[in-house]
């Protein structure tokens, strides 16, 4: 195993949660698409029990989250956390 296997082994658990954060971004976005309001959204067992509060603020951060779902309701959902 090559230092390069070793350093990636040692730092995979940084891309697991950020994969579980771009799903839970994805289920967001499509949700809002949807026609569902943000607050319903973010209290959907789905996002519950997939991610923190911490996660959760750092996935309603993300630029392509904010244009989907508008800053306004960003602000408004983040203030409520």
């Amino acid at each position: 195993m090559g230092l390069r296997e070793t350093i990636m082994g040692a730092f995979s658990f940084l891309g697991t949660r950020s994969q579980s954060e771009e799903r839970i971004a994805q289920y967001v976005i499509r949700e809002h698409r949807r026609g569902r309001p943000l607050d319903q959204i973010v209290a959907d067992p789905y996002v519950t029990n997939r991610c923190t509060d911490e996660q959760l603020q750092r996935v309603l951060e993300r630029p392509e989250v904010i244009h989907a779902v508008g800053e306004d309701t960003i602000a408004a959902a983040r203030s409520e956390l």
